[in-house]
């Protein structure tokens, strides 16, 4: 939840101080829309997107297209090389993923007043990097589109969402704290290499915070960049710029890529992207409906599978930057940061990886400060959430450090993992698992 309280809201899916989403197994009270004013709108109001837009929730959407583009993507392309793909497929590939994000960003956002942001999947990307180049490229577009299908039907059951709802509240902000805390820690590590960029990036957020807190983030990274080229260190090279062309492959399937890529696949988005990404809506007080977003995102993925794309889903990470107090103070105005990120994706997405070289130009150093800078709300909000309660304190803490661990078991990463740890210690410390067992 973010510093602020915010006022009652009647907009479906907005923060609502009375019912936190984050309250395990609460049913969703009735949303109607927000009321007429008397009389009718006024016939001169401008359009509410108009009136909500703010420039830090428009740079929340740009800082985190930025961190999408300058780290996971490599991870696509490096898959789409083992995968031996040509540049035709692979921008392709990159087109896909960034035109479904960009879509799902959007409507997702205006749909629910919340900042929907979603992304390529990157542990199934990493996936990809070791398995693709052992079926052919319309075999593994063929299980990336039974991928889609099967997240879908999961989404649109309710069953994903049922299961994230029976999470005590503790451990999903633990787990969310874990998750930023790496990106946390990057600021400081960069002063190691690149101390000037990742200094000159701390020192502008602290006074900018102080003197300009809105526009703080924006601050850091003008000062950055500018230190950036100071320090030679800013390498954006963009030759041409040309419009990306979709190639459509007909879908081939096989017992083989299925159990190779659509299995491990669609465990790795739902636990490993799709629930963190839940997690962080409803740590930030909003109250995500899982079906619309699971199965929308999964409708994204599979009509968009046959032109390349592995998986559409929920952020985690760059969320995190979007539902923050940096990208409006208040919570009701933030998902004009979703409706901003999936314009910066379709932008990208239009000139394919000829806007790829610019984000790939951009010091690494400064993309793990500004990421820092950005998410110290929500890392600060994720750790409040999971030490409020005493009683959960301990559960809290095991997920916490599970998740930060950055542990993979059985190709599923950590956050996966550091909820099934929690939750296993709050059942245990809480003696309900016995109260279940005596039920049964």
């Amino acid at each position: 939840m973010s510093p602020e309280s915010p006022d009652t809201d009647t907009t479906a899916g907005a923060a609502h101080p009375a019912a936190p989403a984050s309250s395990p197994g609460r049913s969703r009270p009735e949303r109607p829309g927000p009321p007429e004013p008397a009389g009718g709108p006024a016939p001169a109001e401008r359009p509410r997107l108009l009136r909500d837009a703010s420039l830090s929730a428009v740079l929340a959407g740009f800082v985190a297209v930025v961190v999408s583009y300058s780290g996971p993507l490599v991870i696509v392309l490096s898959a789409a090389s083992a995968g031996h793909l040509d540049t035709a497929q692979t921008s392709s590939w990159v087109w896909a993923i960034s035109i479904g994000s960009g879509l799902t960003c959007i409507g997702l956002s205006l749909r629910t007043r919340m900042p929907v942001i979603t992304a390529w999947s990157t542990p199934g990307a990493a996936l990809l990097v070791t398995s693709l180049g052992a079926y052919s490229y319309a075999e593994a577009v063929g299980a990336f589109l039974i991928t889609g299908a099967v997240i879908t039907l999961i989404g649109l059951t309710g069953v994903f969402g049922w299961l994230m709802r029976q999470v005590p509240t503790a451990v999903v902000s633990a787990m969310l704290a874990g998750i930023l805390f790496s990106f946390g820690t990057h600021v400081f590590t960069s002063l190691k290499t690149a101390p000037f960029i990742a200094g000159s990036v701390l020192v502008a957020y602290l006074l900018a915070k102080r003197l300009l807190p809105r526009y703080a983030v924006l601050i850091a990274l003008a000062v950055g960049v500018v230190g950036s080229a100071a320090t030679s260190r800013l390498h954006v090279h963009v030759d041409k710029i040309e419009l990306a062309r979709p190639v459509l492959t007909t879908p081939e399937f096989s017992v083989a890529s299925l159990v190779g890529i659509a299995v491990p696949m669609i465990l790795a988005t739902l636990a490993s992207q799709n629930a963190p990404g839940m997690a962080v809506l409803s740590a930030s007080g909003y109250r995500p409906d899982d079906r619309l977003l699971i199965g929308t995102t999964g409708l994204a993925s599979t009509a968009l599978a046959p032109f390349g794309s592995h998986a559409i889903n929920l952020a985690a990470i760059t969320a995190a930057i979007c539902t923050g107090p940096e990208a409006h103070h208040d919570p009701r105005r933030r998902y004009v940061a979703g409706v901003s990120c999936g314009a910066f994706y379709l932008l990208i997405g239009a000139f394919g990886s000829t806007l790829v070289a610019f984000f790939a130009g951009l010091p690494k150093e400064l993309v793990a400060a500004i990421a820092g800078v950005a998410l110290f709300g929500a890392l600060a909000g994720g750790l409040t959430g999971a030490v409020k309660e005493e009683k959960d304190r301990e559960a809290a803490l095991i997920t916490f450090l599970a998740t930060a661990s950055g542990v993979t078991l059985f190709g599923i990463g950590s956050a996966f993992w550091g909820l099934v740890f929690g939750v296993a210690a709050h059942l245990v410390l809480s003696g309900q698992w016995r109260r279940k067992s005596a039920a049964a």
